[in-house]
């Protein structure tokens, strides 16, 4: 697949947009892809889609998954399922953000076969990029506290609050 138009220019990955009378949601498009992203609206509202961090998340999950059923396959190993799911968390007194992943392989698997999978999640081109700022454990369950949320951040940020009327 190219990432380039038809006049040979490069091409977005992933575009998002919306209008400012809009009901706070955001379309994106990523590939053959359409959704709607949530958040804050900017007028103290929020839009119930996915948000970014939510987006992210599920980033790093579609990739571990995808990496292990490729392991799985190139090496016959007898999967049946495969089941990530992943949480983000801000890093305590200034440390590191951590993602926090839990993995659930099914089928006939021997130990060895389960580690050899285990081991692919961590070869994960998305991880692999997430894990230069912040940290990924892969866990079965974990409980490390609230995640983290895109709206209380954002509301964070140092915005001026102007009123146009």
């Amino acid at each position: 697949m190219t990432n380039t138009n038809d006049d040979g220019a490069p091409r977005s990955q992933a575009v998002v947009a919306g209008d400012l009378d809009g009901a706070g949601t955001l379309t994106g498009r990523a590939g053959a892809s359409v959704f709607s992203i949530g958040g804050p609206d900017g007028r103290g509202g929020t839009a119930a889609r996915a948000n970014p961090y939510e987006l992210l998340s599920a980033s790093l999950a579609a990739c571990t998954a995808m990496t292990i059923r490729l392991q799985a396959r190139r090496r016959k190993i007898p999967l049946s399922h495969v089941e990530v799911a992943v949480s983000y968390y801000h890093g305590g007194d200034g440390g590191r953000d951590s993602f926090e992943r839990t993995i659930t392989l099914e089928g006939n698997l021997f130990d060895g076969e389960r580690a050899q999978l285990m081991q692919a999640a961590n070869m994960c081109p998305v991880g692999r990029t997430l894990g230069l700022s912040a940290d990924i454990r892969t866990n079965d369950n974990v409980s490390v506290g609230r995640a983290a949320s895109y709206d209380d951040d954002l509301s964070e940020l140092p915005i001026p609050n102007i009123n146009p009327d």
